[in-house]
């Protein structure tokens, strides 16, 4: 891969871990401002609002930019918000410290995905994409855990100095190894959202929300359900989350190489995968082998999605005219889709079905992106059997 991918690839690492890490650190955000568990997890929910909102707002107050300034600026936001975040002398400037760090995420992976792409040749795309993104899943595998077993022995605030770090490493990386790249015209607000009423757009940002979020309705209670229905230890459940890390590790990687071969077959594959895998969990939950395989295979499934769901939302977008702002909103769609199956599998447990009711819920949520899917790839079909109809007419 291009020098300019590594960077993009450390940037993202840099912003998965200081997503994640979150989790690991709440009891001693709580305990140091004498918050309740759930008041400090706002630190979470602000970070999540902050993705969804902040991207669009950001690509479009920063259009007249090029790629690269762009990509600099955003880690300048990066750096910015950590160290506030570790030096904040009150709960409310640390949660604007995390404010002002999400501003970094969707616009920079959605702009940085559309660069990666850029710099490979168009059969290496989709693995460019996943090569960038493995910076999330190496986030999840090393970085969190690092995080918050710094956390842990030092102080949290320890945690957001180290992230800064690696923030003020990742923004030198993207300055001296990515290429200049583009001067955007500025589009019209009406042209940035034109894409956003096309419907192969819509259809792709569907998946968006309901894959990731039919693995992170089960995933977010998988330390009660473990604990409690399939007689692991909390040592154990550590074990079971390093399966799941290493999952979406694998699956990110091959989700890339293959998709770059066919992409509509290779979601059909994986949506549907993940959504027997999710099935299966919901009857084998009892076993600990079956469930540690399950939670492998899940995130394997689950992650191999995302690098082509991404890339086609892109080639939806870059047809509809507005690649940049629909590829970082889908990063915010991303986060929204978490924040769905999160809520569901809390609804449900909350409804009296179980801890191993989130299952059957993602389930039934991976089921219908894989119809949006199959809409999708039809349409698709159906379009280009009509352009070469007119074409075949015209030549007549």
């Amino acid at each position: 891969m291009p020098a300019a991918i590594w960077a993009l690839a450390i940037a993202t690492f840099g912003i998965g871990v200081t997503e994640f890490v979150i989790v690991g650190l709440l009891p001693g955000i709580a305990a140091e401002f004498d918050l309740s568990i759930p008041a400090a997890a706002y630190m979470a929910t602000s970070y999540a609002l902050g993705v969804f909102l902040g991207a669009p707002l950001l690509i479009i107050l920063g259009a007249r930019l090029p790629q690269k300034t762009m990509l600099v600026s955003l880690m300048g936001f990066f750096i910015v918000g950590n160290l506030l975040t570790a030096l904040a002398p009150t709960f409310g400037w640390a949660l604007t410290g995390r404010v002002v760090t999400s501003l970094t995420h969707g616009a920079f992976i959605g702009i940085g995905s559309i660069l990666a792409s850029e710099l490979v040749a168009p059969n290496r795309r989709t693995s460019a994409i996943a090569f960038m993104f493995s910076g999330l899943t190496l986030a999840n595998l090393i970085g969190t855990p690092a995080g918050t077993w710094l956390g842990q022995m030092v102080s949290w605030r320890a945690t957001f100095l180290a992230i800064t770090v690696i923030g003020v490493v990742a923004m030198l990386a993207v300055a001296l190894l990515v290429p200049k790249g583009k001067q955007h015209q500025a589009p019209s607000l009406r042209h940035e959202f034109s894409a956003f009423i096309d419907v192969h757009v819509l259809l792709a940002m569907g998946i968006t929300v309901l894959g990731p979020a039919a693995f992170f309705t089960a995933i977010t209670y998988i330390s009660p359900m473990m604990t409690e229905l399939t007689g692991y230890t909390d040592h154990g459940v550590t074990g079971v989350l390093f399966l799941f890390g290493l999952g979406l590790f694998i699956g990110n990687l091959l989700g890339g190489k293959l998709a770059d071969r066919a992409l509509m077959p290779l979601l059909y594959v994986t949506l549907a995968g993940q959504a027997l895998v999710l099935f299966a969990f919901f009857f084998v939950v009892e076993s600990r082998v079956a469930s540690a395989l399950c939670v492998f295979l899940m995130a394997g499934f689950g992650f191999a999605s995302v690098s082509p769901i991404q890339r086609l939302v892109m080639d939806k977008a870059r047809a509809a005219g507005a690649p940049n702002l629909a590829a970082s909103v889908n990063i915010g769609l991303f986060n929204l889709g978490n924040a769905i199956g999160a809520w569901l599998g809390g609804w449900v447990i909350a409804q009296g079905f179980g801890y191993a009711a989130p299952n059957w819920v993602g389930g039934i949520l991976s089921t219908c992106a894989l119809l949006l899917a199959l809409a999708s790839g039809w349409l698709t079909v159906a379009h280009l059997a009509r352009h070469k109809g007119a074409l075949a007419h015209s030549a007549g």
